[in-house]
C-alpha cells in the first residue's frame, strides 16, 4: 500500500494542470455500466467570440436517431459572451446529431444553434442565415470542402515540439512529412481522424503543414448546410481529442510571426453547372463576380473583420495579397485557384484560398452562394 501511494502521489507530480492518468477514468467506465435506458447527450454550440466552442451533457431515457428528437435546451449566455447575466438564458436548438466518440454506444454528440431569450438567434449563431440562402440556392446544388488548417502548442503556448528556446530549422522538409525530426504531434492528429470517422463527421484525408506543428484535415464534399455543420464538429472533436493528449490547437491565422506560413481554410467550392460539361465558363463568371465583392468576402472570412487575414495574406508563403484580388489556374499564390485538372478537363470546380483557419464556415459557403449563385452584390 506504501508503495502503490507513492508512485500513484508520484504520477500525479509529474501531471500538468490539464492532464489526468486516464487509466482512472477507464476504471471508472469499466466498473460503472451505462443503463440501457440512459443516453448521454452531449449539446455543443458555438458561443459568443463567434470561434470558441462550448458544450454540456444531457441524459435521455432513448437513444435519439436525429436531431430534432432531441429537445430544446438552454444555458447561462452571460458566461459564454451571448447575454447579460440579468436575463442570461439562451437556447439550444438541435441542429445536427453525431455519435460519440468519446463515450461510444448509444451516447451523442449534438450541435445547436443558439436563440436568446425572445427566439432570435444570438449574434454568433450564422447558421439560420446560411441555411435560409442554402435553401435559395438548392437547385444549383452547391457542394464545398474545405482544407481546415491548424496549429498545435504545448501548455505555455509554443508550438509543440519547437525548441524552448529558439526555433527549428526552416521550413521545407516539414510538409507531408515523416519522422520524429520533421513532424510534431500525430497521435492527436490519428485519434482526430478515427474520432471523426466514428462520428460520421465527413472527413476527407488529413496531411502535416508547411510549418513545423502545423497540420490540415479536410472535410467535404458536403452539400449546402452539411459543411458548415460537419466542420464546426470536427473541430469540436480536434479540440476535445488534444485536451486528452494535454495539447492546445488553435486556429490563428498566423500563430507565429516572421517567415513561417500562417493557417487558412481553403474552400472548394462547386455547382452542378460548374461541374457539368461546358462548365468552366460558369467557374470564369463566378470568378467574376467573386473579384468585384471582394472587400466584401475579405471582411467576413475570419472573425475580426479582416484584421485575422491581414495578418496572413501578405503574398508571401503561398498566401494572395489582402487588399488585391487574383485568380489563376493551379497558382496557390492566388485568391482563387482553379485546378489544373479543371483547366485541362473543362469542368469542376474553384479553391477560393482567401478564408482564415478561424473562418465561420457558415458564413463562407453562405457568401459563396450569394455571390456566385444568387448574384447578389
Amino acid at each position: 500500500m506504501r508503495f502503490g501511494a507513492t508512485r500513484y502521489r508520484s504520477m500525479a507530480l509529474s501531471l500538468t494542470s490539464s492532464e489526468t492518468d486516464k487509466s482512472i477514468l477507464r476504471n471508472y467506465l469499466k466498473f460503472c455500466p451505462q443503463p440501457d435506458d440512459a443516453v448521454q447527450v452531449m449539446y455543443v454550440w458555438i458561443d459568443g467570440t463567434g470561434e470558441g466552442l462550448r458544450a454540456k451533457t444531457k441524459t435521455l431515457d432513448f437513444e435519439p436517431k436525429a436531431a430534432e428528437e432531441c429537445p430544446v435546451w438552454n444555458f447561462d449566455g452571460s458566461s459564454t459572451y451571448q447575454a447579460e447575466g440579468s436575463n442570461s438564458d439562451i437556447y439550444l436548438y438541435p441542429a445536427r446529431l453525431f455519435k460519440d466518440p468519446f463515450r461510444g454506444g448509444k451516447n451523442k454528440l449534438l450541435l445547436c444553434e443558439t436563440y436568446k431569450y425572445n427566439k432570435k438567434p444570438t449574434d454568433s449563431n450564422k447558421r439560420w442565415s446560411c441555411k435560409t440562402v442554402m435553401d435559395k440556392g438548392a437547385q444549383s446544388v452547391p457542394w464545398f470542402g474545405i482544407e481546415q488548417e491548424y496549429t498545435l502548442l504545448a501548455q505555455d503556448g509554443h508550438p509543440y515540439g519547437w525548441p524552448k528556446n529558439g526555433y527549428p530549422g526552416p521550413q521545407g522538409p516539414y510538409y507531408c512529412g515523416v519522422g520524429a525530426n520533421k513532424v510534431y504531434g500525430r497521435d492527436v492528429v490519428e485519434a482526430h481522424y478515427r474520432a471523426c470517422l466514428y462520428a460520421g463527421v465527413k472527413i476527407a484525408g488529413e496531411n502535416a503543414e508547411v510549418m513545423p506543428a502545423q497540420w490540415e484535415f479536410q472535410v467535404g464534399p458536403c452539400e449546402g448546410i452539411e459543411m458548415g455543420d460537419h466542420l464546426w464538429m470536427a473541430r469540436f472533436i480536434l479540440h476535445r481529442v488534444a485536451e486528452d493528449f494535454g495539447i492546445i490547437v488553435t486556429l490563428d491565422p498566423k500563430p507565429m510571426p516572421g517567415d513561417w506560413n500562417g493557417a487558412g481554410a481553403h474552400t472548394n467550392f462547386s455547382t452542378k453547372p460548374m461541374r457539368d460539361e461546358g462548365g468552366i465558363k460558369v467557374i470564369e463568371d463566378a470568378i467574376e463576380r467573386l473579384s468585384k465583392n471582394h472587400q466584401k468576402h475579405i471582411r467576413m472570412y475570419d472573425p475580426k473583420d479582416g484584421q485575422d487575414n491581414r495578418r496572413r495574406l501578405t503574398g508571401l508563403h503561398e498566401t494572395s495579397s489582402f487588399d488585391d484580388f487574383s485568380a489563376g489556374v493551379a497558382n496557390r499564390g492566388c485568391s482563387i485557384r482553379i485546378p489544373r485538372q479543371v483547366g485541362e478537363d473543362g469542368k469542376g470546380y474553384l479553391e477560393d484560398r482567401r478564408p482564415a483557419s478561424n473562418c465561420d464556415p457558415y458564413i463562407v459557403t453562405e457568401l459563396l452562394v450569394r455571390t456566385c449563385v444568387l448574384n447578389e452584390e
